[in-house]
């Protein structure tokens, strides 16, 4: 309700350390953190994303209702612990294991409203339309069964994943078309006409296979077919965009979009380095995300993605915007910026109005000595979650000396999951 420097005590509480924003993670599966060590073994022949996909289509084979909602309040538990205050969930598994749909179609999307309930993670919630398996509406594969809706299923499934949403204290719903790869080009005009003031998560440009394939089909590369055939503006986010040239990169920049980066899992799946520094400087707005939660790490995120383009370019502090200023800072102010308009909530700022969740850091660890000035850099570049001394959403605090409030019962539960999984 208010915000003021210097204020008087006045009996109220006093939280002792460095306090800073809660950050927004964009982009998440959070069924993917049970996956984190299974496709880091050499195979036959040379790996990419296209094998890691296959890994994960063999892991979603045998995760039932249960083992969904355990895995995914394991990962927004971790989520919190590790910095970030809401997330939006990418959320494409929808059938049971043979690919038939539950009775109750939002099943899974309910599962996902109980898990972000019992950590008190922020949720976006953004139910994905799957229909095809490649771009041109190719047909799916077997590994795709239990993602796929036609529109009307679609529906159906958003407006009862809207019921489970609504009983999660401020969370929102958006949609997430898929990719260029998963609908076609009618599905996707009409699902973005169809589903007004929401916000719109697309994969775009991951891969150079997914490229080459758009421009086979269209003559265009994946963005500049995007901006050519949508009216992409402020409530879309771009989960990616690596692979831009510096046309499409400028343009989406100043389309109002936002692009959610997700540097760890494209390190992890060699998926390639985003244009930042063009991207900045043309005013494009990005947030981070965490994607297939290999490693859940707010400053993490940013360490690599501002390391990413230091390897690009063969320099230093590439996204500070003017001499003097704090890359630390830089990558985090970007990052809220981002995030409160790709979730489109009040979140990513202690100013008045807005929600209040916050990270308070260890004002005692001997790295923030230095000062004032360094702190955020200590935070990013150095010290990481380990800095982390508590978390409050929504002004109440679920992360007390670096532990969830429900750390023990949740990692019981996601314990047994896993030994259930992996028997």
């Amino acid at each position: 309700t208010n915000v003021q420097a210097n204020a008087a005590m006045q009996g109220s509480e006093l939280v002792k350390g460095l306090c800073l924003p809660g950050l927004p993670n964009l982009h998440s599966h959070s069924f993917q953190r049970a996956m984190a060590g299974l496709a880091e073994v050499r195979g036959p022949q040379g790996d990419s994303f296209w094998t890691w996909r296959q890994v994960m289509y063999h892991f979603l084979s045998v995760l039932d209702a249960d083992d969904v909602e355990a895995i995914a309040a394991f990962a927004f538990m971790d989520m919190l612990e590790g910095g970030f205050t809401s997330v939006g969930e990418f959320h494409y598994l929808h059938h049971d294991i043979n690919g038939v749909p539950y009775a109750n179609m939002a099943e899974l999307s309910e599962r996902i409203c109980a898990a972000a309930q019992q950590s008190g993670i922020g949720l976006t919630l953004l139910p994905v339309l799957y229909a095809y398996g490649g771009i041109g509406a190719l047909p799916p594969d077997d590994g795709q069964k239990r993602f796929l809706n036609l529109p009307d299923e679609f529906q159906k499934l958003y407006d009862g994943a809207a019921k489970a949403v609504a009983k999660v204290p401020d969370a929102n719903i958006g949609i997430a078309p898929h990719s260029l790869r998963a609908v076609s080009a009618e599905m996707l005009n009409d699902i973005v006409a169809s589903f007004k003031d929401v916000p719109v998560h697309m994969h775009i440009s991951e891969q150079v296979k997914e490229v080459e394939s758009c421009t086979a089909w269209s003559g265009k590369r994946p963005v500049e077919w995007l901006l050519s055939n949508m009216d992409v503006n402020q409530r879309w986010c771009l989960i990616h965009a690596t692979h831009m040239n510096e046309m499409e990169t400028t343009a989406l920049a100043k389309s109002g979009a936002t692009v959610s980066l997700c540097p760890l899992t494209e390190a992890s799946l060699g998926d390639g380095i985003f244009n930042g520094e063009i991207y900045a400087r043309a005013g494009g707005n990005w947030g981070v995300g965490t994607d297939s939660n290999i490693e859940i790490t707010a400053s993490g995120e940013l360490k690599q993605f501002e390391y990413s383009q230091r390897l690009k370019h063969q320099a230093r502090n590439i996204m500070a915007k003017v001499e003097g200023q704090s890359t630390g800072r830089a990558l985090y102010e970007s990052a809220l910026k981002g995030g409160r308009r790709a979730l489109q909530r009040r979140i990513g700022a202690l100013e008045k109005g807005m929600r209040c969740d916050f990270v308070v850091l260890d004002a005692g660890l001997p790295d923030f000595a230095a000062g004032e000035k360094q702190w955020c850099d200590s935070y990013l570049f150095t010290l990481g979650r380990k800095a982390i001394d508590e978390v409050y959403v929504g002004s109440e605090r679920l992360v007390t000396a670096s532990r969830h409030k429900e750390h023990e019962k949740i990692t019981a539960n996601y314990r047994k999951t896993l030994q259930k999984l992996f028997a």
